[in-house]
């Protein structure tokens, strides 16, 4: 038997001609939280290494550069392989290794790693990773990563094929697991400005925070370059500046109007709506149209042989079934400027999934109904 079920999703929306817009207004924070300063970032690693000690759940022998860097490496302590050997080795697995380095850090700190299989390994659960170098994008060392596993899935089989994976058992962590043997190079004590670029532009957002250091440290210390950065003249001493810095930490900057949001992950399904979306008075009509098609196949026997002669031949007849259900059709009205709760009440009273809801904000959308930015990721 096979089942194809279409979905269909039909929107139509009647809207009002006079509405008033909603005004959004904006919300106080800490400078800290809404900008990113130039030269403070994050860096990222990346090694192959490989793990040992798996319980039969290792590369298979498939996968040739496993076996290969297990000879390298033997070959590193003394021991002589014969390269023509194929070693077999189900408790070893060739992973990569990638971790984020915080700003600033130095040389002695631990980072947490995580471990991810290469190969066809079936779980790295208990498993050791080996001494593994971490490299930046320069290419070169900055981290050595070592440890024990920590993995959260798990995964068991049996003789006939059957098995069962909870969560991803081919993906790890280690707590701590590298140590950072050279500095991350960073500009930000050797530029005479600080540079804020802003994590959500705003030309207002960008004044304000012009306006207010300068109200704390003097005309013309800060300069708004555009909406997304925001120029700081600062004091050339490092312990001058880190001063400085926390100083401009506890200013509070009132953010300039931001648009809300909708964002729909169009993989999930998932909807998150912010609390300050609102609706134009709008009239909808939603329907689900599903068109479902049974096809079955079933063998025709002719009737058995008399005196030698067969009355026919056996043949596979499809029989196809086709249903279309239209469902109910539900209008409602939301009146002008419905907040985000009232829209959620309304499609949860037509019993509507995700996918429908996103097409009815869709369609408001479309017609300018919709006091929102709609994201879809």
């Amino acid at each position: 038997m096979r089942q194809i079920s279409l979905f269909i999703a039909s929107v139509t929306l009647v809207f009002a001609i006079n509405h008033t817009p909603v005004q959004a207004t904006g919300q106080t924070r800490y400078l800290m939280d809404i900008v990113d300063v130039q030269g403070i970032r994050d860096n990222q690693l990346v090694g192959y290494g490989l793990v040992v000690g798996l319980d039969g759940t290792g590369d298979r022998t498939q996968v040739r550069f496993t076996s290969q860097s297990i000879v390298n490496m033997l070959k590193q302590f003394g021991v002589q392989v014969d390269g023509r050997i194929d070693p077999k080795l189900k408790n070893v697995a060739a992973v990569a290794v990638h971790a984020t380095v915080p700003p600033l850090a130095s040389p002695g700190q631990t980072i947490d790693i995580t471990v991810s299989s290469l190969g066809d390994a079936k779980s790295l659960r208990g498993g050791t990773l080996l001494m593994t170098p971490l490299r930046a994008v320069d290419g070169e060392i900055y981290a050595v990563g070592q440890g024990n596993l920590v993995v959260g899935g798990v995964s068991a089989q049996g003789r006939n094929g059957t098995s069962v994976t909870i969560n991803v058992p081919t993906v790890g962590n280690i707590p701590n697991g590298a140590l950072l043997e050279a500095p991350m190079e960073s500009n930000f004590n050797d530029n005479e400005e600080i540079v804020l670029n802003l994590r959500a532009p705003s030309f207002m957002t960008a004044r304000n925070i012009e306006r207010q250091v300068n109200a704390l440290f003097g005309p013309d210390v800060a300069q708004a370059d555009s909406s997304a950065k925001v120029r700081i003249r600062a004091p050339q001493s490092n312990r001058e500046r880190v001063t400085f810095m926390s100083m401009l930490e506890e200013l509070q900057i009132e953010q300039g109007r931001k648009s809300p949001r909708v964002v729909f992950n169009s993989r999930t399904g998932t909807v998150v709506m912010g609390g300050d979306v609102v609706v134009r008075k709008a009239a909808v009509s939603h329907g689900n149209l599903t068109v479902s098609i049974i096809e079955q196949e079933y063998v025709s026997q002719p009737n058995a042989p008399m005196w030698g002669q067969g009355q026919g031949e056996t043949v596979v007849i499809s029989d196809s079934k086709v249903d279309i259900d239209t469902g109910d059709g539900h209008m409602f009205v939301w009146p002008e400027g419905i907040a985000l709760e009232e829209v959620v009440r309304a499609v949860n009273s037509l019993g509507a999934s995700p996918m429908d809801l996103m097409a009815i904000l869709q369609a408001l959308d479309e017609a300018g109904a919709l006091e929102a930015e709609l994201v879809v990721i």
